[in-house]
C-alpha cells in the first residue's frame, strides 16, 4: 500500500505545476485524498483535499490558483497549481484517509497512508 506524489519542480513566480499523486496497492476511490505542503522551518499545511464522492476543501491562501481533482479509473489525484507564489515553494505531500470528513481542514493525524512528497521551488 503506497503513495507516490510526483510533478515538483523548479518554476517562476507567476508559473504553473501540475502534482500527481498515485496509488499502489489499493484502490483511491473510496478514499478522501489531501495534499499537505512544508516549508522550511514551518509546520506541515493541508492545501487542498478531496472526499470520495468529489467534494473539495482548499485552503484560503491557495483558493482561486490551485485546483485538487481526482480520476478514479487513473487512481491519482491531482493537484493544479496556477499563479504560483514565493510563498507556495515548499515539499508537497498526497496522503489518504478513509474518513471523508477528514477533507475540511485537514489534520495529518486523520490521514493514514502518505506519499514520500516532492519538492516544488518558486523562484526566478
Amino acid at each position: 500500500v503506497q503513495l507516490q506524489a510526483s510533478g515538483g519542480g523548479l518554476v517562476q513566480p507567476g508559473g504553473s505545476l501540475r502534482l500527481s499523486c498515485a496509488s499502489s496497492g489499493f484502490s483511491l476511490r473510496a478514499w478522501a485524498v489531501a495534499w499537505f505542503r512544508q516549508a522550511p522551518g514551518k509546520g506541515r499545511q493541508g492545501v487542498a483535499a478531496i472526499s470520495s464522492d468529489g467534494r473539495i476543501w482548499s485552503a484560503d491562501s491557495v483558493k482561486g490558483r490551485f485546483t485538487i481533482s481526482r480520476d478514479n479509473a487513473k487512481n491519482e489525484v491531482y493537484l493544479q497549481m496556477s499563479n504560483l507564489k514565493p510563498e507556495d515553494a515548499a515539499v508537497y505531500s498526497c496522503a489518504a484517509s478513509y474518513y471523508d470528513g477528514s477533507i475540511f481542514y485537514p489534520n495529518p493525524g486523520e490521514f493514514s497512508h502518505w506519499g514520500q512528497g516532492t519538492l516544488v521551488t518558486v523562484s526566478s
